[in-house]
């Protein structure tokens, strides 16, 4: 595609804008970059002022639409804004970060999304990949963006993309050798409207693929069998339960890929260094993914044995006073907060709460009540008075609030808590309400925990 001297303005100048901006810039285009915030309230302020392009800051983006003939927008941007509409009906061309990428990119790529595990899997796949002795990016959601490498990456190297139900919005050209849905249970209501949008959104990382490629889903998930029908692609499965003809699975203590009608044994479940039957989940389908982007067998066993999981994700902090600090500020639905209660096997204090996404906390309070470990729920955030209505219902009584403070709700628990438990920080929310995102609020988190006396 011929990108030289195409004007292109640039909305949403966090991260993946700047990344973008910066990649439209060395590809020869006209680049002005829009964001409603000043400078001095943007993160990467240096590294904007250093691009070659127009810097149209503090204001907003639709006023500046005429004279381009290509908008790109943050993943943060919701399709149906005005001023995308607008764009469209004047024939300007409107694509995502990661869709700009991709068309850049020459490198076979692996899209990976779901509704949990994306960030887990789509690093293990990363590590599986760079043992394997390949040139490997690992990019998209996870927090690199796919724009800061797609001119660099050839067709030896391999990249590794996470993906949001929010980049798949504006997907339209987006070719993935090898994608995956991990898992479908319900999140993002707020901007999507309802789970059918939802699942459509997700399986969008499809939409381009030929008879050449492969979809991967996960067996054990009734949403996902669904999802694949009627794919162009080669349809792979993993399973935790069941053994599938054609993909990666669990069975009899042993991890097994079976690509080529005969099943490999590539090592023993408890060989998995990261625990839990969700990461069992996790490993099985990055293995399947590794293998199927040329990942040697040895080299996908000896990453399974070594990778230590992700930062925020079920993450051992620190043990103070005899109580483990759990951090699982990644744990941003329901779904994933469950899987963190049900990892627990002492007794746990848990915080939850954040910004709202219009989602049923039904399912997270009887997964609390029938837990037998959760000794008792510490509720901040917007939702907090939700979630503690949920828990009333499913007749689980032992929650206490505080507030919009995450220190006092971790000096709490520091209160309440008796050597031998667990403080877990699982929110089942985003974080939107109190912090610019769940890393920053993983890293207040783990500062309170390391500043204890």
């Amino acid at each position: 595609m011929q990108w030289k001297d195409r004007r292109a303005l640039v909305v949403g100048l966090a991260r993946s804008g700047v990344a973008a901006a910066g990649l439209l810039c060395r590809l020869g285009a006209h680049v002005t970059a829009n964001d409603a915030k000043p400078l001095e309230e943007l993160a990467d302020a240096q590294e904007l002022q250093a691009l070659p392009a127009e810097l149209r800051l503090g204001q907003p983006a639709e006023p500046l639409l005429a004279g381009h003939d290509l908008l790109v927008i943050s993943p943060g941007i919701p399709y149906a804004a005005p001023f995308i509409q607008k764009a469209l009906s004047m024939g300007i061309e409107v694509v995502g970060e990661v869709e700009l990428a991709a068309r850049v990119n020459r490198a076979p790529l692996v899209a990976i999304t779901g509704t949990n595990g994306k960030t887990t899997t789509t690093t293990l796949t990363g590590e599986i990949l760079k043992a394997a002795g390949f040139r490997t990016f690992v990019v998209g959601n996870i927090g690199y963006p796919f724009s800061a490498i797609a001119d660099q990456a050839g067709p030896e190297d391999r990249v590794v993309c996470e993906i949001s139900s929010f980049q798949c919005e504006s997907m339209s050209r987006y070719h993935p050798q090898v994608g995956a849905v991990l898992n479908i249970t319900e999140d993002h209501l707020n901007r999507h409207g309802d789970m059918r949008t939802y699942v459509q959104m997700k399986r969008r990382i499809f939409q381009n693929q030929t008879e050449a490629d492969v979809a991967v889903f996960n067996w054990d998930d009734a949403t996902c069998r669904e999802m694949a029908q009627g794919l162009c692609g080669r349809v792979a499965y993993f399973s935790r339960r069941e053994a599938v003809p054609f993909g990666a699975y669990a069975q009899d203590g042993g991890v097994y890929l079976r690509l080529d009608g005969d099943a490999r044994r590539l090592c023993a479940v408890d060989d998995i260094f990261i625990p839990g039957p969700h990461n069992l989940e996790n490993a099985l389908a990055a293995s399947l993914l590794a293998s199927l982007m040329g990942a040697p067998d040895e080299a996908i066993a000896r990453t399974l044995r070594t990778f230590r999981g992700v930062e925020h994700r079920i993450e051992f902090v620190r043990e103070w006073e005899g109580v483990r600090y759990i951090d699982d500020s990644k744990g941003t639905n329901v779904d994933a907060t469950c899987r963190a209660v049900e990892a627990m096997a002492a007794p746990t204090l848990l915080i939850l709460g954040g910004s709202e996404k219009n989602v049923d906390f039904a399912p997270l309070a009887e997964a609390i009540r029938r837990s037998g470990h959760i000794e008792a729920a510490v509720l901040i955030g917007q939702t907090a008075d939700k979630i503690a209505a949920a828990l009333d219902a499913a007749g689980y009584k032992s929650y206490v609030h505080e507030g919009y403070s995450l220190e006092r709700a971790v000096a709490r628990c520091r209160s309440m808590a008796k050597p031998g438990y667990n403080v877990l920080l699982s929110p089942a929310c985003a974080s939107f309400d109190m912090f610019e995102n769940c890393e920053q609020r993983g890293d207040v988190f783990k500062a309170l925990v390391m500043e204890m006396k």
